[in-house]
């Protein structure tokens, strides 16, 4: 086997190794990103929610002034039903 040859192959070998890596690189494309209309409503329905208050201050107000004068009352069935109903969600039954 004669080194020459050897050389040679090598050469052609590396020639042809670093145009492929030209290629590759020329050929990258930059990523792009489009919201649906869908998703763009979204996130100004949950902007809204986000702003208001997750206190209803009028109902507050109320139950205050009722508990304070001593005319805020509650049927015993209807905290028994809800209260059976919150466990029976919780639970699963």
């Amino acid at each position: 086997m004669r080194i020459q040859s050897v050389n040679q192959v090598s050469q052609i070998y590396q020639a042809n190794a670093t145009t492929k890596r030209s290629k590759v690189t020329s050929t990258r494309k930059t990523d792009e990103l489009e919201i649906s209309s869908i998703g763009k409503d979204y996130q100004v329905a949950k902007a809204a929610v986000a702003a208001t208050s997750d206190v209803r201050e009028d109902k507050v107000a109320e139950l205050k002034s009722k508990i304070a004068a001593g005319t805020y009352e509650v049927s015993g069935e209807d905290f028994a039903s809800k209260l059976i109903a919150s466990y029976k969600e919780k639970n699963r039954l």
